[in-house]
C-alpha cells in the first residue's frame, strides 16, 4: 500500500516547486531570455517537481508491486497501462520527463524557449498527476 505521508510530503513539495515558478515567470520570452536569475529559479523548480513527480511514481509501482521500468519516460506510461492515470497525461509528463535528465547529467545547452513554454503551459500535468495520485490513494484507504 502506498505510504500516504510520503506521498502528502512529495505532493506538498510539487504544488511549492509549482508555486515558486509561477511567482517568477514572465509571460513575456524574451524577458525570461535575459534573466538569468529567472531561468535559474524556473529550472531548478521544474527540475525538483519532475523528480517529485518520478519519485511518487515509482513509489506507486513498487507498493503496488509492479515492474518499475528503468527509463523515466515508461514509468508514467506504465502507470497509464495499470490505469491509474490517463494516457493522455502520461505521455505529456513522460515527454517532459526528458527535461529532467537534461538538467540532472547536463547533456548540453537547455533549451530555454522549451523551458519557457513547459513553465508557462505544462505546470497543470504535475499538479494533475499529483491530484491523480493523492484522490486514488484516499479512495483505496476508504476516505
Amino acid at each position: 500500500m502506498v505510504d500516504s505521508v510520503v506521498l502528502a510530503k512529495k505532493i506538498a513539495a510539487v504544488r511549492d516547486a509549482i508555486e515558486r515558478i509561477r511567482a517568477v515567470l514572465p509571460a513575456d520570452h524574451d524577458v525570461f531570455l535575459r534573466d538569468r536569475t529567472t531561468r535559474e529559479v524556473v529550472v531548478l523548480n521544474l527540475f525538483v517537481a519532475l523528480q517529485e513527480c518520478l519519485s511518487m511514481a515509482t513509489h506507486w509501482l513498487s507498493d503496488a508491486g509492479w515492474d518499475v521500468p528503468q527509463s523515466y519516460r515508461d514509468i508514467f506510461l506504465s502507470l497509464a497501462d495499470h490505469g491509474v492515470m490517463n494516457q493522455d497525461l502520461a505521455l505529456r509528463l513522460a515527454s517532459a520527463s526528458g527535461l529532467r535528465n537534461l538538467v540532472a547529467h547536463q547533456y548540453g545547452a537547455l533549451d530555454w524557449t522549451r523551458i519557457h513554454e513547459m513553465a508557462a503551459t505544462r505546470l497543470d500535468d504535475l499538479l494533475a498527476f499529483a491530484s491523480t495520485l493523492a484522490a486514488k490513494c484516499e479512495k483505496s484507504e476508504g476516505g
